[in-house]
């Protein structure tokens, strides 16, 4: 449990120095939509407009927006919805964006190839520039950690902001892996975004049985059987690894500002990674 932490100054805000769009197809609806990323003025944080609703409701990346975390996380505001946002925000938070106005055309974020790799592209392409304002970040000066049987996800006192992440499953192309990543902007695009999501051959009917992963493919997700990977190669040898500790810097975002400290995630998922993010919202 938490009693105790501080507030720290680090550095201005940053926003987008100009607009850019990605369009593809959505993990689980299998629609088409477009994003288009603007620039947003200090303090405004990240947040996402349904252009295709009725007097195009907004919806703050927040935790208090949170619905439904099953494979992808997905945020509300009354009746509007969006889906999948983790990747986005991802590349957004872990590129150092702090403000930015998302427009969507559609129920969910384009998957593109998996991973993040287009998004960073884009942010860089747009270009970066630094705001006027302070932002401020808490500093987790005792452990704060959610678990559910051995999967658990963690904020450890640290002088340093890092993520690291471990997965273990008895498909032995995957197995144990692990990945460690200290926080900076200019690695998170060559480490960390090229992770494509990954998923089962044995789930899949069952998965769309259900309504769900109606955009997946070859093209957009690595898929493992019992035989070994069904399309390499693997980006990196650990890129199992490396998604899940994108998908936690996506779902952490949701705080706004990354708290001082080491997350340490084992087994988790977007359900224990969003718990963690309400106790540490109320710190």
């Amino acid at each position: 449990m938490v009693k105790t932490q501080g507030c720290i100054t680090s550095t201005v805000q940053r926003s987008l120095s100009s607009p850019f769009s990605c369009y593809g197809i959505g993990l689980h609806t299998g629609e088409t939509t477009t994003a288009r990323v603007l620039p947003a003025e200090p303090g405004r944080g990240r947040y996402f407009v349904r252009t295709d609703l009725p007097g195009q409701p907004e919806i703050p990346a927040q935790i208090e927006a949170v619905r439904e975390t099953m494979l992808s996380t997905e945020l509300v505001n009354g009746e509007a919805e969006i889906r999948t946002v983790e990747h986005l925000l991802a590349s957004l938070a872990g590129m150092g964006i702090d403000n930015a106005r998302i427009e969507v055309d559609g129920s969910e974020v384009p998957l593109m190839d998996g991973s993040a790799r287009s998004w960073t592209s884009a942010i860089a392409q747009a270009g970066i520039v630094e705001q006027t304002e302070a932002k401020s970040s808490i500093l987790i000066t005792e452990p704060v950690f959610v678990r559910k049987g051995d999967a658990f996800v963690a904020a450890l006192p640290s002088d340093e902001l890092r993520f690291s992440y471990g997965i273990d499953f008895e498909l032995s192309a995957i197995g144990n892996q692990w990945h460690s990543w200290r926080f900076d902007p200019e690695t998170f695009a060559t480490e960390i975004a090229p992770a494509r999501t990954f998923g089962f051959a044995h789930q899949i009917e069952q998965l769309r049985a259900n309504g769900l992963i109606k955009g997946g493919s070859l093209e957009n997700a690595l898929v493992c059987s019992t035989d070994g990977w069904i399309n390499p190669p693997l980006r990196f040898s650990n890129e199992p690894a490396r998604h899940k500790l994108l998908d936690l810097i996506g779902d952490l975002s949701l705080l706004g500002t990354f708290p001082t400290a080491h997350f340490l995630a084992y087994k988790a998922s977007h359900g224990l990674h969003t718990q963690l993010v309400r106790q540490l919202s109320n710190l």
